[in-house]
């Protein structure tokens, strides 16, 4: 057993987890076994892809919004007593002029240099920590389609006992809002039809990219990741608030995504506020979330989705153990 702190730094939020980890004989491979006993895990909202899609640069507000998060979550590895410490940085970083600075600002603070893994090995990570518990289920069938909305990327990965493709394409929730649905500095509320239709053209345009390297269509089983999806799922039980208990493996049918996205297409700022399983910092940005989800599902004919609260955050886990 070995006890490891896994941090996953996006273009929206920083995550962490610490875990308890037995592995068996060859347990890094898609069909082996293991235990992940989970002793923290949390979320903060930063927004350190803030304005990279239009500068190239990571903004000096966003820099500190993420390094008091590492702080943080320093405190809390170390009065866990994690004996080893990954941390994995994505879209935003990769994207950006001035990573140098993140990844200095990081390793002060953690003692860890922040990896900025490419959109194929975060895949993997995303694949391995969301059907790891899936083995077996004869009600889920193989192969996965794993998709992980971000907020600066989207991954899919098709697999059963092996990954059959991956790719990361550049569509995710942020990205789409700034690029589309941002006037004079604030979001349009609710978006103009057109706005809807380029969002819509960027995504098809990346799932044809997308299909070019993974066999989205071969797959018998849709497996949502992130707090897009996730979010959704909340919505779709009409949760009081944000319940991982009852939002894990939990499943939307198509026709409810459609319905939800529709909504939070035509609503207003303060009525997705006033949604009490949304997070303050999704509020904006859940609507071109929603539509990553829907299109990949017309996309594929998936008739529901399988919603899974672990994902790169415990691919990242696994490999550090």
């Amino acid at each position: 057993m070995t006890r490891v702190a896994a941090v996953d730094c996006g273009t929206n939020s920083i995550r962490l987890l610490v875990a308890d980890i037995t592995v068996s004989d060859g347990a890094f491979g898609a069909g082996a076994t293991g235990e992940l006993v989970e002793l923290d895990r949390r979320m903060t909202i930063v927004r350190l892809g803030q304005g990279v899609d239009r500068t190239g640069r990571l903004a000096p507000e966003a820099l500190e919004r993420t390094f008091a998060a590492c702080r943080e979550y320093a405190a809390v590895i170390k009065e866990l007593g994690a004996e080893r410490v990954r941390f994995v940085a994505t879209s935003a970083s990769r994207d950006a002029e001035n990573r140098d600075e993140f990844v200095r600002g990081v390793f002060d603070i953690l003692g860890v240099e922040p990896e900025v893994i490419s959109g194929d090995r975060e895949a993997e990570f995303s694949f391995t920590g969301a059907t790891r518990e899936l083995k077996g289920r004869a009600d889920l069938a193989e192969p996965y389609l794993v998709v992980d909305i971000g907020g600066g990327s989207t991954e899919f990965v098709v697999g059963d006992d092996h990954v059959r493709g991956a790719r990361s394409v550049d569509i995710g929730c942020v990205r789409l809002t700034e690029r589309h649905l941002l006037r004079d500095g604030a979001v349009v509320d609710p978006p103009r039809p057109e706005q809807i239709a380029a969002i819509r053209a960027d995504i098809e345009a990346a799932l044809d990219l997308a299909e070019r390297d993974v066999p989205l269509r071969e797959a018998r089983t849709l497996v949502g990741l992130a707090g897009s999806v996730t979010t959704l799922s909340a919505i779709a039980q009409d949760l009081p608030a944000y319940d991982s208990v009852a939002i894990h493996h939990s499943r939307i049918p198509y026709e409810r995504v459609r319905e939800i996205t529709e909504w939070l297409l035509r609503s207003t700022h303060a009525e997705r506020e006033a949604v009490p399983s949304m997070h303050p910092g999704r509020v904006d940005v859940i609507a071109a979330g929603a539509l990553v989800l829907l299109s990949i599902m017309e996309r594929i004919g998936a008739a529901e989705v399988v919603v899974s609260e672990h994902d790169i955050l415990d691919g990242i886990a696994w490999s550090v153990a």
